[in-house]
């Protein structure tokens, strides 16, 4: 065990500061949202009349860790493929599969609800592909009038610990100016594009945030975008007029939390740091503070999984990233299986401990292993 595992772990038993919370803000879209939102989660207290024994048997267990009083996710909606593609073209409602995803991140995951809103249909004309809890929420939006209405009902309805906001309640797509100089539109055809996106756009080009968004990215002691992928999860939300300009006046502390490896048609060949000016390149201006980057090494097998695609371990070029006035977190952040994912509770955990720490505050003697600043 490393000296930060072991730190790590000494402390998941006790709360980093009694008496104080943070106000957390989770902006992107796809798995990796939803797997951070799974390690955040465990720091919220269960929502008012929760009754499921995993809930109590939570509260029990860690009363004393409610370190997040607030957790709000901010989801990209121009996913145009799949469930969520098919319900977007048939009832002209905004693709619910990724709020989805972060209802169910953020909902007890014994809870039998979850695993319903997860079940995917293997049968059925018309029904074949769909997963229920799109066709719930694409049934509550139809009855509300209201794809964030129906969210909020849905989440409601899983007792998610946290708000889950669509960047924008438009229904809009993506299009993206290739390295050839083509246009091409659509989130499906992009993402299959054999050419490196240049410049991503929103079409119609101007749309609305949600006010809770904007509020709730003002009131935040730590902001957070990514992991995901770097153009489709996470820039997309970063387009949305208001947002980019928020996130450059919020008080709280911003945190880029890097993908693990290159992303075929979004990041190959990409640095951390390119992945930074990739960001700030579509915000117009600097946005964060740290960024979260794993320097553990990758295991052998899934190095040669993801060869096959061209993809590769983000290289940690650490200077660079400290050029750009971003300070760099660097640990072991991995969790192996039949797919590389970010280890989430790990990843929980230093988020929340740069939140405590607040912009250029002296970091305490025994975190400095974990937010030791990188020499080289």
């Amino acid at each position: 065990m490393s000296a930060d595992e072991a730190i790590l772990t000494a402390n998941r038993a006790r709360p980093i500061r009694p008496g104080r919370t943070l106000r957390v803000v989770a902006i992107g879209g796809g798995t990796g949202l939803s797997t951070l939102l799974r390690g955040l989660k465990h720091y919220v207290a269960p929502p008012a009349g929760a009754s499921t024994l995993a809930a109590s048997a939570s509260e029990g267990q860690n009363s004393t860790r409610w370190l997040i009083s607030d957790l709000a996710a901010i989801v990209t909606v121009t996913d145009d493929g799949g469930s969520s593609g098919r319900l977007r073209e048939d009832l002209n409602i905004l693709p619910p599969g990724d709020v989805r995803n972060c209802m169910v991140a953020l909902s007890e995951d014994e809870h039998l609800l979850s695993q319903l809103f997860q079940y995917r249909f293997d049968s059925g004309e018309g029904l074949v592909g769909h997963s229920f809890g799109n066709l719930f929420v694409a049934a509550l939006s139809g009855i509300t009038g209201d794809f964030k209405q129906a969210v909020q009902m849905s989440s409601q309805i899983l007792a998610a610990r946290g708000h889950i906001y669509p960047a924008t309640n438009t229904n809009v797509a993506l299009a993206a100016r290739m390295d050839d100089g083509s246009l091409v539109h659509g989130e499906t055809n992009i993402t299959a594009s054999k050419h490196r996106i240049a410049q991503l756009m929103l079409e119609p080009a101007t749309v609305e945030p949600l006010p809770e968004t904007l509020e709730a990215i003002a009131q935040a002691d730590l902001i957070t975008i990514g992991p995901g992928s770097l153009y489709t999860s996470l820039i997309t939300n970063l387009l949305v007029r208001g947002i980019p300009e928020a996130l450059a006046a919020a008080k709280g502390t911003c945190v880029y939390v890097c993908n693990l490896m290159t992303q075929a048609n979004e990041s190959l060949g990409l640095s951390a740091s390119q992945h930074i000016e990739r960001i700030h390149a579509h915000t117009g201006k600097p946005i964060f503070d740290y960024a979260l980057i794993n320097t553990s090494p990758v295991s052998d097998a899934l190095r040669a999984r993801y060869a096959a695609e061209g993809a590769e371990p983000i290289e940690a070029d650490l200077k660079r990233i400290e050029a750009l006035g971003v300070r760099p977190v660097t640990g072991n952040f991995v969790s192996e299986g039949n797919v590389l994912r970010h280890d989430y509770d790990r990843v929980a955990e230093a988020l929340l401990r740069i939140g405590f720490q607040g912009k250029g505050k002296r970091v305490p003697s025994r975190w400095r292993k974990l937010f030791r600043r990188s020499t080289g």
